[in-house]
């Protein structure tokens, strides 16, 4: 089968997968307050509708802690196209879906699919991408999931105006499309190099890098044969320690590193960001938005979403991951508490608001209102150009390739189980605490920005076996951005070279001692 090396094009395929999970986001988003909806599901309180919006997480932790092994056992390309075809299924169980049971057991199921293919597809791209845009082309797939969540939420407004059930099972059954559409896309492009190579197929690893490098039929550049150089010792490395576990990851040299990949994913979905993308229309209600003008308004923050990922895409590898997060996390932190502010001086209790008894505050000012929108807009903007991208980058990076696939399906599985949590805790949050809930997160924020300052090295512009000699050396984080660790691979590789021909020929000392001592008996 003919296949395709440009690693742009790889990445456009395999973010597909990054798609799925925008897909999610918005579908509930769109339908969470609409009439036809809530009618036939019963009319849901806020404890029921965020079990259903909480299930596609809890499926997604599953599919994550599934997904080391099996992307470890059939190779990362694989494991992406089975996690296709369980996202297709899950679709069509969502979109024939006659009661809240059957609408969670689909969304289950989507979510193991989102769970294999969020941890997996960072981890396809970031082994087969040069390091020198490693950065830009695993941040494809935080824009992906923006233009998931983009496109999803406007053919969900679309279908809103489809009378009767066939609304919402009309917007579920397209999510099928981009399920299918990654399935067959993946056939024409190349497996893991780094996959192949811990498997003993050599041969079509040193070809893959030789394609994606551009370098093929030409003489091997000194970047090709160092980046093979390198892999070959890793390999060598990572085989005395085969059969990986998670159990190893809490070993000694590598429960740091755990630590900070499992805690990095939980601060992604602690800054807050989905409770503006999963109850966006909660917010725009309680600033009194409502109906198509809310639903409108709120989309605008999707189109902002995707717009402003596209400068982290082009810049990623040159600001550094340390500037962004921090950067990021001291934004989102402003835009919080002023739309906590701006509510609490402005805004007052109620029973329920246009009959919807999940919301209970509103802001009659019509300029406070405005600056709360604005507000709004500014953080996803923060989010979208920092912790979206950088933290699914950051974790595929930070791991040996012996553990890599176990250890971000690991730390993944952290981000879905809070995505859980936070889906389940924001609809009562916003009913018994109104306006304090940004609160919370404006102080995860502060939290977030002064752990990684002190635990989160720079692994920008290094490859990824130089960034296990980052953790190996202890090397500290606010310093890691300075320090040229390619030396130090290369005296690693010196003393390995010299190691092995002094066991050659300590070996044929030993050889010719023992003839010398045959022939004299």
């Amino acid at each position: 089968m003919m296949h395709f090396y440009n690693p742009y094009m790889v990445a456009f395929s395999a973010t597909i997968g990054g798609m799925l999970f925008g897909f999610d986001v918005s579908s509930v988003s769109a339908f969470v307050d609409n009439a036809t909806y809530k009618k036939y599901f019963n009319y849901p309180d806020s404890t029921e509708q965020g079990g259903i919006t909480a299930s596609m997480a809890g499926g997604s932790f599953v599919g994550s802690l599934a997904a080391g092994k099996l992307s470890d056992t059939i190779g990362r390309k694989y494991s992406i196209q089975v996690g296709s075809l369980i996202w297709i299924v899950g679709a069509a169980i969502q979109c024939s879906s006659q009661n809240r049971a059957q609408l969670v057991c689909g969304r289950l199921i989507a979510g193991i699919a989102i769970g294999i293919c969020s941890s997996q597809v960072p981890v396809y791209l970031a082994e087969l991408a040069p390091k020198k845009i490693r950065g830009r082309l695993v941040g494809l797939f935080q824009w992906a999931v923006t233009w998931g969540i983009l496109i999803m939420f406007y053919v969900s407004y679309g279908c809103t105006f489809i009378d009767g059930p066939a609304s919402f099972r009309t917007a579920w059954g397209i999510q099928m499309v981009p399920g299918a559409v990654l399935f067959g896309t993946l056939f024409f492009f190349p497996e893991s190099p780094r996959w192949l190579a811990s498997n003993d197929r050599w041969e079509e690893s040193i070809d893959i890098i030789r394609h994606v490098q551009g370098n093929y039929g030409q003489e091997d550049t000194d970047e090709v044969r160092l980046e093979i150089e390198e892999l070959k010792e890793a390999v060598r490395i990572d085989q005395l320690s085969a059969g990986v576990t998670y159990f190893d990851l809490f070993k000694k040299g590598s429960r740091l590193r755990t630590f900070v990949g499992v805690t990095a994913q939980i601060w992604q979905q602690l800054t807050g960001m989905n409770v503006m993308m999963y109850y966006v229309v909660y917010t725009f209600e309680m600033a009194g938005y409502t109906g198509n003008t809310g639903l409108v308004s709120s989309s605008i923050q999707y189109v902002i979403n995707m717009v402003m990922t596209v400068p982290a895409l082009l810049f990623i590898d040159r600001w550094g991951r340390r500037p962004l997060l921090i950067f990021g996390a001291i934004s989102q932190c402003i835009w919080l508490f002023a739309v906590s502010g701006l509510m609490a001086q402005y805004g007052h209790y109620v029973d329920s608001l246009d009959g919807n008894t999940n919301i209970r505050w509103s802001v009659p000012d019509k300029t406070a209102a405005k600056a709360i929108i604005a507000c709004n807009y500014l953080f996803v903007a923060s989010f979208a150009m920092t912790w979206g991208p950088g933290i699914w980058l950051y974790v595929s990076e930070i791991f040996p390739m012996r553990q890599r696939a176990v250890g971000n399906g690991f730390c993944g599985a952290w981000n879905w189980i809070f995505n859980f949590g936070i889906a389940f805790f924001v609809p009562p949050a916003f009913t018994n605490i109104q306006w304090r809930t940004y609160l919370i997160f404006a102080v995860f924020c502060i939290c977030m920005a002064i752990h990684v300052f002190f635990m989160f090295p720079e692994t920008m512009g290094k490859t990824l076996e130089e960034v296990d000699i980052i953790w190996e050396e202890n090397i500290a984080p606010w310093k890691s951005a300075k320090v040229d660790v390619s030396h130090i691979a290369a005296n690693r590789q010196f003393a390995s070279a010299n190691n092995e021909k002094s066991t050659e020929v300590e070996h044929a000392e030993g050889a010719e001692q023992e003839k010398t001592e045959i022939a004299s008996v």
